[in-house]
C-alpha cells in the first residue's frame, strides 16, 4: 500500500532535555517520540520516515559518522543499529549494555565504537565495539543517572560524560579509563558536547552554566557569559561546524549563540513568554540552526532576526485520539486532535498549523465539521467546542459545558449535533445544549446524526443500537431497538444516509439499510480484536475501520468478502481515528502521533 507519513514531533518532558541526532551528511536530523524515531529532511521537513521497532520508548538515536547507520536506545537498555540507506532499515545489531534507560549515544569517528549512558541498575554506562558488543573500556566515577556523552572526533580520543551528581568525568582511550572528575557545577549536568576539531569540549548544566575544557587534556579553559550563561537551566548545547561558535538551549525561553573566543553572547533568540517555549535541545547543521521547545515545536532560528525564527515546524507531540478531514475551496484540510488538547490543522502540502487561543484543557475524545464551517471538539475537560475554520482561532464564547465527561459528538444539518456524555444523550442546537435524555437503562458508547437531521442513532454498550427522533428541540424515543453482537464502540450513517453502520467490541461491523427499516444489510466480520473506529467513503459504498488487532481494513458494502487489508498501519498501535480525503485516500492517525495518507485501489 503507497502511503505518505506526516510526522511526529519529538515527545518532551518538563525539565528534561531532548537529544537530536544530526546527519553526517547534512541531509536529514533525527529525534525520538514514544517508541518510534523520526527521520526528517532539514529542508524539506514535510519528507519524514518513522523507525518503529523498538517495543518500548525510546529516548535517542544518533547517526553514525559514516552516515550508513543509526543507533537508537530505549527505555529498557536495548540499543539497535539499523541501516539507514534502505526503506526497511533492516537491522544490524542490537545489544543489551545495562538493564535500564539509555539517555544518550556517541560513535568514535571511524564509526566503530559506541558509548551509551544512562540509568543502569548496576551501571550507569557503557562504550563497546559496534560489531560485536564486547567492552572498550569502563564508564565510571558517576554517583548518579548520567545525562550526556560524548567523544572526540579526532584522535587521540577523549571520552567526556555529564551527570545529576553535578560531575563529568574525562576519560582517555581506546580503550577508555577513567582520567579526572570536574566538579564546576553546582546542579545536574545536563550536556557535554566536544567541538568538531576537538580542541574543546563544552559542559552545560542546570546552574545556567556553560565551562570550556581542553578537548585533550580537560584543563579548565573558561566560561562562557561571565557569571552565568542563562537566567534558566541550559539543557542542550550544539558546536558550529567549524567549532568557533556554540550555541546553547535554555528553559529561560532564550537560544543563545556565543563566541567561543570571547566568551560572549552575539546572539539572544527569544522563543515566547509561556511555559511552553522553554528550549530542550538543539542542532547545529550546515547553516541551519535548530531548537526545540517543550511544546515540541521545531524553530528554524533566523541569525538576522533572533525574535523571530524562519519557520517553526508544528505538529502533534502527544498521542492523537481522533481526527477528520474536510474541504476548503476544494483543497482537503486534516484536522487532528491529541491527549493534551491540541488540535493541529494539516494542509495536503504537509504543513502544520495550531489554532490560536487557548482551547481544550484534555483530551479531545472527538470532532467534525458542521455545515456552518465549524470544527465540533469533545473532550475530557468536559466541554463541547466550536471553533470557526474560517478564523482557526478558538472562541471563549462557543463552548458548551457539559454535565459529565462527553465521549462523542456527531454533527447533523441545520446546526444540530448530539453528545454522548457519560450516563446522558445531550441535543446541541446552534451551539446550545437544548435537551439532555438521562435516565437510559443503558450506558451510550457512540451516537450518530442521520444527514436528514430527523434521525439520532445512539449505539450502547447493551449490545443494542437506540433511534430516536428529533422533535423540534427534543429527542424522543421511538421505541426502536437494533441488534448488533456486542457493546457498541463507533458508529456512522453513510453520507447519502441511506445506511448505518456500527462497530463494537466482539469485532463485527453491521450495516443496516435505513430506508427498509432498519433491516441487516451485511455483517462484517475480520478483524481479530474489538474494532475501535470506522468512517464512510464518500462513495457511500464503501467504509474503514480500524481495531485493537492494529488492522485496517477497506470494506466493500455490498460483497463482505472483497476487502482491502492494511496490516501494521501505525506499527505497535491500534488507529484511533479515520477518514476519507477522497474516494481512493484514507487518512488514518493513532498513538505514535503520526498521520497516515494510504492511496487504494478501489
Amino acid at each position: 500500500h503507497i502511503y505518505h507519513v506526516f510526522a511526529s514531533l519529538p515527545q518532551m518532558e518538563r525539565g528534561v532535555a531532548k537529544v537530536l541526532g544530526g546527519d553526517p551528511k547534512g541531509n536529514n536530523f533525527l529525534y525520538t517520540n514514544g517508541k518510534s524515531v523520526i527521520i526528517r529532511n532539514i529542508d524539506n521537513p514535510a519528507i519524514a520516515d518513522v523507525y518503529t521497532e523498538h517495543p518500548h520508548q525510546v529516548l535517542v538515536a544518533k547517526y553514525a559518522p559514516s552516515g550508513f547507520y543509526i543507533a537508537s536506545g530505549d527505555v529498557s537498555g536495548k540499543i539497535r543499529i539499523w541501516d539507514t540507506t534502505q526503506k526497511e532499515h533492516l537491522l544490524k545489531y542490537e545489544y543489551q549494555p545495562f538493564g535500564g534507560k539509555i539517555k544518550d549515544i556517541a560513535w568514535t569517528e571511524d564509526s566503530k565504537r559506541i558509548a551509551v549512558v544512562g540509568e543502569g541498575r548496576e551501571k550507569f554506562g557503557a562504550v563497546f565495539l559496534w560489531d560485536s558488543g564486547s567492552s572498550v573500556g569502563e564508564i565510571v566515577g558517576h554517583s548518579k543517572i548520567i545525562n550526556s556523552v560524548d567523544i572526540k572526533q579526532t584522535r587521540p580520543y577523549r571520552l567526556v560524560t555529564g551527570s545529576d551528581d553535578n560531575c563529568t568525568t574525562f576519560l582517555e582511550g581506546p580503550p577508555f579509563k577513567f582520567k579526572c572528575t570536574l566538579s564546576d557545577h553546582s546542579r545536574f549536568v545536563n550536556c557535554v558536547r566536544f567541538s568538531p576539531d576537538g580542541s574543546r569540549y563544552a559542559s552545560a548544566g542546570a546552574d545556567g552554566q556553560i565551562f570550556l575544557y581542553d578537548g585533550k587534556t580537560a584543563e579548565k579553559m573558561g566560561t562562557l557569559g561571565g557569571a552565568k550563561a542563562h537566567d534558566g537551566g541550559v539543557y542542550a548545547v550544539c558546536w558550529s561546524p567549524d567549532s568557533t561558535q556554540l550555541m546553547s538551549a535554555s528553559g529561560d525561553k532564550t537560544v543563545k549563540l556565543w563566541d567561543v573566543a570571547t566568551g560572549t553572547a552575539v546572539t539572544t533568540f527569544n522563543l515566547g513568554s509561556d511555559v511552553l517555549d522553554q528550549q530542550l535541545g538543539c542542532l547545529w547543521q550546515k547553516n541551519h540552526l535548530l531548537s526545540i521547545s517543550l511544546s515540541g515545536y521545531i524553530n528554524y532560528l533566523d541569525k538576522n532576526n533572533p525574535n523571530r525564527p524562519l519557520r517553526v515546524i508544528k505538529g502533534h507531540s502527544k498521542a492523537i485520539q481522533c481526527l477528520t478531514v474536510h474541504k476548503e475551496d476544494g483543497r482537503p484540510f486534516i484536522y487532528s486532535g491529541s491527549q493534551d488538547g491540541h488540535i493541529n490543522i494539516l494542509s495536503n502540502t504537509g504543513e502544520n498549523e495550531g489554532i490560536a487561543g487557548k482551547g481544550h484543557s484534555n483530551m479531545v475524545a472527538r470532532m467534525a465539521v458542521d455545515e456552518s464551517n465549524n470544527l465540533v471538539t469533545c473532550s475530557m475537560d468536559d466541554t463541547v467546542r466550536y471553533t470557526d475554520l474560517g478564523k482557526k482561532e478558538y472562541s471563549a464564547s462557543d463552548l458548551v459545558k457539559m454535565d459529565v465527561q462527553p465521549k462523542t459528538v456527531s454533527v447533523g444539518p441545520g446546526g444540530l449535533a448530539v453528545a454522548v456524555c457519560i450516563g446522558q444523550v445531550v441535543l446541541l442546537k446552534d451551539k446550545r445544549k437544548v435537551f439532555t435524555l438521562e435516565n437510559l437503562g443503558y450506558e451510550p458508547e457512540a451516537g450518530a446524526v442521520h444527514p436528514g437531521g430527523v434521525t439520532v442513532a445512539v449505539g450502547g454498550a447493551d449490545g443494542k443500537v437506540h433511534l430516536y427522533s428529533v422533535q423540534g428541540n427534543t429527542l424522543k424515543d421511538d421505541g426502536k431497538v437494533l441488534e448488533v453482537k456486542g457493546p457498541v464502540t463507533d458508529m456512522e450513517f453513510s453520507r447519502d444516509g441511506a445506511f448505518l453502520a456500527v462497530c463494537d467490541e466482539k469485532k463485527v461491523i453491521t450495516v443496516f439499510t435505513v430506508a427498509d427499516g432498519y433491516q441487516v444489510k451485511n455483517d462484517f466480520y475480520g478483524h481479530h480484536a474489538k474494532v475501535v473506529c470506522m468512517a464512510w467513503s464518500p462513495d457511500n459504498e464503501h467504509f474503514a475501520s480500524g481495531g485493537m488487532d492494529m488492522m485496517v481494513y477497506v470494506w466493500t458494502l455490498n460483497d463482505p468478502d472483497k476487502r482491502i487489508k492494511i496490516p501494521d498501519a501505525h506499527r505497535l498501535h491500534h488507529v484511533s481515528g479515520l477518514a476519507w480525503r477522497d474516494e481512493h485516500t484514507l487518512v488514518t492517525t493513532s498513538h505514535d502521533s503520526c498521520v497516515k495518507q494510504w492511496t487504494l485501489k478501489i
